[in-house]
């Protein structure tokens, strides 16, 4: 006689790296339901952004998430130019996109480890951030940090890139160029990981565009979605990127195409260094911004960072509301959990290269009368 169970995983757990509360609901080994709580991150940004000047949110925004700063920067930069009618040089946009392709490589070699952990293989882990130190010191060597970057500017960017630069970093990305390889080869032919990952959370394509999946998760069950392609910004009209897609819609093919995308990544980037138009590196902002309202868009390693912006004329924000690619994909762990074992969950969960506090945006008011 079959028996039913909820097991509580989180707010704190230590499988968890950063605070949520899952549900599972289990018949036996058996998941046959599965739920999500978010919002025990909230940091109250986007009320923060309100009492803040238009400079000072550029910092605060590239702050909502630790592994994809610049893109937030780069986001909130870009609607803010364009509600002033100002774009930035063509030098200051290609360096834009510069930064978010190292960041790209950064944030799937973080996420090849932490998902490599959840499935138990440790030694991929340790291997795959060991050659994370070889970006983060890249990203450094522009920036002078390794985390938030801080790139961006109102108009522009901060920084040049220099000879010497442009030849480390060329270096590095062709070391790096021989890891992807040898890892791609790793997740599509160790047994113990194929175990773990193929025919594992398959999403068909109707149901990833049901669920609005964006990134790589979108894109590894086929969905031909990737903002850098569909609405190039930066200057991904002069160095354009190929979108990488699979069929599979199972966990492998997500280690795939983000593996994949690394590749395209690199390539990009040599492109860029050995092209780097010339121009200046910053265009003069107005302290007061136009009043209206725009939309920005770009893809962040995880998918489409939506930001919507709202200005009343003066030198603070009206409103800054942001929408992260982890929110969107959240629901395809809970589609696809039922069926699986108990064990199969910390995988899918790190399929979607979740981010916690990234997606902790939301507050919902519910009036009792």
């Amino acid at each position: 006689m079959s028996e039913k169970f909820v097991i509580p995983i989180g707010p704190q757990h230590p499988a968890l790296k950063e605070p949520s509360h899952f549900e599972i609901f289990v018949d036996g080994e058996e998941v046959i339901n599965a739920t999500l709580r978010l919002g025990y991150v909230h940091r109250g940004i986007e009320k923060g952004a309100e009492q803040r000047t238009w400079t000072q949110n550029l910092y605060l925004m590239e702050r909502i998430c630790g592994i994809c700063s610049h893109v937030h920067a780069l986001a909130f930069a870009q609607g803010v130019e364009a509600l002033a009618g100002v774009q930035a040089p063509p030098r200051a946009r290609a360096i834009r996109q510069l930064v978010a392709e190292l960041e790209r490589l950064h944030s799937h070699l973080l996420w090849l480890g932490v998902a490599a952990h959840e499935a138990g293989f440790d030694a991929l882990f340790m291997y795959s951030w060991r050659d994370r130190e070889t970006v983060m010191d890249l990203l450094e060597l522009l920036s002078g940090n390794r985390v938030n970057y801080s790139a961006n500017l109102l108009g522009g960017v901060k920084f040049d890139v220099t000879p010497d630069q442009k030849v480390r970093i060329l270096d590095g990305v062709s070391f790096l160029e021989e890891r992807v390889q040898y890892y791609l080869n790793v997740v599509n032919s160790d047994e113990t990981f194929l175990g773990r990952t193929r025919g594992v959370g398959v999403l068909s394509r109707e149901e990833a565009e049901r669920l609005g999946a964006v990134g790589p998760t979108a894109r590894a069950s086929g969905v031909p979605r990737d903002v850098r392609v569909d609405v190039p910004y930066a200057a991904y009209t002069e160095f354009p990127v190929r979108m990488v897609l699979s069929q599979q819609g199972d966990l492998q093919a997500r280690f795939v195409v983000r593996l994949e995308e690394l590749f395209e990544s690199i390539r990009v980037i040599r492109e860029i260094l050995n092209n780097l138009p010339e121009s200046e590196l910053t265009a003069r902002m107005p302290r007061r911004i136009p009043a209206g309202e725009v939309i920005s868009r770009v893809e962040a390693p995880r998918g489409e960072l939506f930001y919507f912006i709202v200005s009343n004329g003066s030198d603070k924000p009206e409103r800054v509301k942001v929408r992260t690619p982890s929110l969107a994909n959240w629901g395809t762990v809970l589609a696809t959990a039922p069926g699986h074992k108990l064990a199969d969950i910390p995988m899918l969960v790190a399929g979607i290269d979740p981010c916690f506090s990234c997606n902790d945006r939301t507050v919902v008011v519910k009036t009792v009368r």
